[in-house]
């Protein structure tokens, strides 16, 4: 650690402020960092940024809040499918037509399931980002998604209506896997948590427009025929359908164009979303220095890479960043999260809710909550920290589910409504902690940890683990519920408090270093020590800028 004080130190002497040039009755700094003398590095950024930090809200930073809040679509096409089909489940019409019962069956759980059969056929393809670019990527997915959902809105049968919507999760992965990609590689590494993870929180906007939708038509077209959930369905062709006339309007990620030798371009971008516009700030300089290191002697993308996956597993770094993208994306779908927002009506008929307007008003609150806490876990993973937010929400989550299946065993076993009353109160507080700790970082944390020329193939992997994660608990989780009840949060709790100790001994903290930053963790012997160590570091070197800074030195 003395030799990396050392260096650490040296670098900041190198990036400190020159106020040679800096006339008395001009206040404005001109600030000169000798980029071209330093070896890119965590401590070179944060060097950087505490000296010659860009203004969040210059005129290139509004431009890409406006292009990310664009992409957000896709997110929010992804909870408004998931709550959808939660809340059409709850409807007697749609049950009735299609001959499922109310109480839920194998033919319900595949209606569910085959989301995420699409999902992992979908992540078969998700390489071709590497090969034509994100853009065209998340244009053909929304595209897709259009053709999908009129199949579905249109079905005349459950056969139909299960190929519809395989059509759409597949397509909808599409867009869905590619949008994420796309911001974490094109967010600047101070905001990438804000500003990536902000996408995720959408999914509870589209759970909230799905529920308010299913419950607008139930309460006045429920006497309509099959309106009320046939309406809904029609609705998801919004989302992609605004998108589809977006996205090739918006510029192409930097590290693509950088990878296949359209260096300027990438430069511009770096330039106007990174530096406001300024070519000779020395955040451009720096970041493209990175981005060309990482592609030396690297070939482009053809079609035949579909079946080479030798880079998700040719280093030790390289198998350790595969395993955090597979844990992750596990721990995503399968810690009690999935039960509760697929299955609530289900819920709440256990413990003596079935009024079907009371439920879909429970399942709008339940979208609200997540959202608002979302929003706010969005910024926290930029002050906080990843891995302080992971742990601490997965402790939440896990007395939340101790505390439901507690208070489902009171009203199981003995009758006690005050008992049910508890438990539908730690869903919701289950889902607020979720949705802070987990919502934002569900497909940004997989595709921080992996490198550039893993990112693509390792977003396949994200949506296979993923999908079969949903898989195992959209099929199981109906089943598992009528059979073995409130028994079912408990082992959540157990597989919550394993999840905890795993992302305590081995998940990578990202926060404040560029994708090309985290290479030099990833080559240390124990990547999880090197990455608190070096925002330890970081944190140093940012107060020692900030002290110059108001000593005006």
């Amino acid at each position: 650690m003395a030799d990396q004080d050392k260096g650490t130190r040296a670098s900041v002497s190198k990036a400190r402020l020159s106020r040679d040039t800096m006339g008395k009755e001009n206040k404005q700094h001109n600030i000169n960092i000798d980029v071209d003398g330093l070896e890119p590095s965590p401590e070179t950024y944060a060097a950087i940024m505490a000296t010659n930090k860009p203004d969040p809200r210059g005129p290139g930073y509004i431009r890409l809040y406006l292009l990310a809040g664009s992409l957000f679509l896709c997110s929010t096409l992804n909870g408004f499918d998931t709550s959808l089909m939660g809340s059409i489940n709850a409807l007697p019409n749609y049950t009735k037509y299609f001959g499922l019962p109310e109480s839920g069956n194998a033919s319900t759980g595949i209606v569910f399931a085959i989301f995420q059969v699409g999902q992992m056929c979908a992540a078969l393809f998700i390489w071709m980002t590497d090969w034509y670019g994100r853009t065209w990527h998340i244009f053909f997915g929304c595209l897709g998604v259009c053709v999908g959902t009129i199949v579905t809105a249109l079905a005349t049968n459950l056969p139909m209506f299960i190929g519809g919507r395989f059509l759409l999760s597949f397509f909808a992965t599409w867009a869905q896997t590619a949008s994420p990609l796309y911001l974490v590689e094109i967010a600047p590494a101070a905001y990438r948590g804000t500003i990536a993870g902000a996408y995720n929180t959408f999914y509870n906007v589209g759970s909230l427009l799905a529920t308010s939708s299913v419950y607008a038509c139930h309460l006045h077209l429920a006497d309509q025929g099959n309106l009320d959930w046939r309406i809904p369905l029609w609705l998801q062709m919004v989302c992609p359908g605004i998108l589809c006339c977006l996205i090739k309007f918006f510029p192409e990620s930097p590290r693509y164009l950088i990878a296949n030798d359209e260096h300027e371009k990438a430069r511009e971008i770096i330039t106007k979303y990174h530096a406001n516009g300024d070519p000779n700030h020395p955040i451009v300089a720096l970041q493209m220095k990175e981005m060309l290191g990482t592609v030396q002697g690297s070939q482009k993308a053809t079609w035949k890479d579909i079946f080479d996956l030798r880079v998700l597993v040719e280093t030790r770094a390289s198998r350790y960043r595969l395993m955090l993208n597979i844990a992750f994306s596990w721990f995503g779908q399968f810690s009690g999260n999935n039960i509760i927002s697929y299955y609530l009506p289900l819920m709440l008929n256990g413990i003596g809710i079935t009024d079907t307007n009371t439920k879909l008003i429970l399942n709008i609150v339940y979208a609200v909550i997540g959202w608002v806490f979302s929003m706010i876990g969005a910024r926290l993973h930029d002050i906080v920290g990843r891995r302080k937010m992971l742990i601490g929400s997965t402790m939440g989550m896990t007395v939340c589910l101790a505390l439901v299946a507690a208070g489902a065993a009171g009203k199981v076993e003995y009758g006690n409504s005050s008992a049910a009353t508890m438990s539908i109160a730690f869903i919701f507080i289950f889902g607020a902690v979720f949705a802070t700790g987990y919502t934002p970082m569900q497909p940004i944390y997989p595709a921080e940890v992996v490198s550039n020329k893993m990112r693509a193939k390792a977003m396949g992997t994200f949506k296979l683990t993923a999908g079969a994660a949903g898989f195992v608990n959209t099929f199981v989780g109906p089943i598992a519920l009528s059979s073995i009840g409130y028994w079912f949060y408990v082992f959540f709790v157990f597989w919550d408090t394993f999840e905890m100790t795993f992302m305590y001994f081995f998940f990578v903290e990202t926060k404040g270093m560029t994708l090309e930053e985290l290479d030099a963790i990833f080559e240390a012997k124990n990547p999880r020590k090197a990455s608190i160590e070096m925002k330890k570091l970081q944190k140093r070197i940012i107060e020692e800028g900030d002290i110059k800074e108001g000593a005006g030195v």
